[in-house]
C-alpha cells in the first residue's frame, strides 16, 4: 500500500511539476495579448472601407516632396477630427498628431511617408494618376510609385483605431506623417532628417518608433530582421577638370574622359580589394559619366555620378575616403584636378532595428498576422530615411508585402516602376501591424 501511495504521489507531483514546466515554457515562447487585442482586430476589419478610400484618393493625387499639400490638409483634418492635437509645416509639409490617453504610460511614435515620385503611371487603375508637374525643370508624371499612399492610408486606419480606444491607452500616442522620403528638390532640406531638426521626436519625448514598408511580398506577409534592415544610401559626384584640346592632338591638352575611365575602374577595386564583404555588404555604382560635345574635341570637364550602398558606418565612411583618394590621385597624377562631393541629394544612414526592441515586438507581429505569415528577409540595397529616427530613439521597420497571392512575387514589377501595383488585401493587415504594435508597446511600458 505504502508503496502504492509512493508512486500515486510521484506520478501526481511529478506530472503537476511537468506541467508548470510546460506552463512557464508556454509562458515564455507565447505572444500574449494585449487587453484591447480583439477590439483591435474587429476595428482592422470595420475600418477597412474608409482605408480604401484615403488610399485610393492619396494614389489619384500624388504630390512631390514638400510640395505634399492637398496631401498634409487630407491628413491634418482627419486627425483634428479624431481629437488629435495637430501641428502641421513641420519641415515645409510635415503633419503631427499627438493623441494622449487616459492612463499614465510612454510615447510611442508611428510614422508614415508623404511624397510620391516624378514617374509616369502606366498601369491601368480606375484611380491611377494623371498628375503632373515641374520637376528638375521638366514636367513629369507623378505617381506613387513607392507605396507611400498605402502607407498613409495604413496610418490613418490605425490613428483611428486608437483615437476610439483613447481612454483606455496607459500612455501616448504620435503619428508622424512625413514629406520628402525620396528627397526634396534640389537646393531644399526636408524628409526626417529635418523633422528630427524641427524636434518631431519631443514635446512629448518619443520613446520608441515604428515604421512599415509595403514591398512586393507576397500580400499579408510581414519581412522583419534585427539590426540591418536596408543599406545606406550616398550620392557622389565626381567632376575632373582637364585642359581641352583637339581631338587629333591630344597631347596638347589634358584628357578628362581618359581619368575618368580609370577613376571609374579603381572605383570597381574599393569593394573588390578593401572592404571585407564577408562581414558588410557594400556597393559603389557610377550611374553617369558626361562629358564632350563633339567628336574630335578632348573636352575640358567630365563628371560621374553614382551611389555608396553600405551596412556599417565605418564601412560607410571608409568607402568615401576611398573614393576621394582615387579621384584626386588619379587626376592629379594625370595632370588634372578632381573635386569629389558626397552626399548631396541624398545621404541616408543604414536603417537598423533595435535588437531588443525587435525581439520584444516580434511576438506582436506574429499574433497580428499568423507566425506562418512572419518570416526573417534579407539584407536589401534600398534605402530609407526612417534611418535618422532610429538614430535618436529605439526603432522598428518592417516590409508589408503587397503582391497579389496567385503571382510570382520574384517576378513583378519592383518600388519605383511605372508598374508597381499594391494589393489591397494587405491594408487592414497593416492596420492591425501598426495598431498591435503601438498598444502592446504601451501596455508594456519603457
Amino acid at each position: 500500500m505504502r508503496n502504492l501511495l509512493l508512486v500515486v504521489l510521484v506520478l501526481l507531483f511529478g506530472s503537476q511539476a511537468g506541467f508548470r514546466t510546460r506552463l512557464y515554457a508556454s509562458a515564455q515562447t507565447a505572444p500574449v495579448a494585449h487587453p484591447l487585442a480583439a477590439e483591435a482586430e474587429r476595428l482592422s476589419v470595420e475600418l477597412n472601407p474608409q482605408v480604401v478610400a484615403w488610399r485610393r484618393d492619396f494614389h489619384k493625387n500624388p504630390e512631390l516632396g514638400n510640395r505634399e499639400t492637398r496631401t498634409a490638409k487630407v491628413i491634418a483634418d482627419e486627425l483634428r477630427k479624431l481629437g488629435y492635437t495637430v501641428t502641421t509645416g513641420v519641415a515645409t509639409t510635415g503633419v503631427v498628431g499627438v493623441l494622449k490617453g487616459g492612463l499614465p504610460g510612454p510615447v510611442v511614435a508611428l510614422r508614415s511617408d508623404m511624397d510620391g515620385l516624378p514617374v509616369q503611371e502606366q498601369g491601368d487603375l480606375p484611380f491611377k494618376s494623371t498628375a503632373k508637374t515641374q520637376w528638375a525643370g521638366q514636367e513629369v508624371g507623378v505617381m506613387h510609385a513607392c507605396g507611400h499612399d498605402n502607407h498613409m492610408a495604413i496610418l490613418l486606419g490605425t490613428a483611428t483605431a486608437l483615437a476610439r480606444m483613447k481612454d483606455r491607452l496607459p500612455g501616448t500616442v504620435k503619428v508622424i506623417f512625413q514629406p520628402a522620403e525620396e528627397g526634396p528638390p534640389p537646393g531644399e532640406t526636408g524628409g526626417a532628417e529635418q523633422m528630427i531638426k524641427e524636434s518631431v521626436l519631443e514635446n512629448p519625448k518619443v520613446d520608441a518608433i515604428f515604421g512599415l514598408h509595403v514591398f512586393p511580398f507576397p500580400a499579408g506577409q510581414i519581412v522583419y530582421r534585427s539590426g540591418p534592415l536596408m543599406a545606406s544610401a550616398d550620392t557622389f559626384l565626381i567632376r575632373i577638370k582637364g585642359r581641352q584640346t583637339h581631338g587629333a592632338v591630344p597631347w596638347g591638352g589634358i584628357d578628362p574622359i581618359v581619368i575618368g575611365s580609370q577613376v571609374v575602374m579603381g572605383l570597381q577595386t574599393i569593394i573588390s580589394r578593401t572592404v571585407n564583404i564577408t562581414e558588410a555588404p557594400a556597393v559603389v555604382t557610377v550611374g553617369r559619366f558626361s562629358g564632350g560635345n563633339r567628336s574630335n574635341i578632348v573636352p575640358e570637364l567630365v563628371e560621374l555620378e553614382g551611389t555608396i550602398r553600405a551596412f556599417n558606418e565605418d564601412v560607410r565612411k571608409s568607402i568615401h575616403e576611398r573614393i576621394r583618394a582615387i579621384a584626386t590621385h588619379y587626376a592629379e597624377a594625370a595632370g588634372a584636378t578632381a573635386t569629389v562631393e558626397i552626399g548631396m541629394g541624398t545621404a541616408y544612414p543604414s536603417t537598423i532595428n533595435d535588437s531588443a526592441l525587435t525581439e520584444r515586438m516580434l511576438p506582436t507581429l506574429r499574433r497580428a498576422v499568423g507566425a506562418d505569415n512572419v518570416r526573417l528577409g534579407p539584407l536589401t540595397g534600398t534605402a530609407e530615411d526612417f534611418s535618422f529616427f532610429q538614430q535618436k530613439v529605439p526603432g522598428l521597420f518592417v516590409f508589408l508585402g503587397v503582391t497579389p497571392r496567385d503571382q510570382d512575387h520574384t517576378k513583378v514589377a519592383q518600388n519605383h516602376s511605372p508598374l508597381f501595383f499594391a494589393d489591397e488585401s494587405a491594408l487592414p493587415i497593416g492596420v492591425k501591424v501598426m495598431t498591435n504594435l503601438a498598444l502592446d508597446y504601451l501596455f508594456g511600458g519603457k
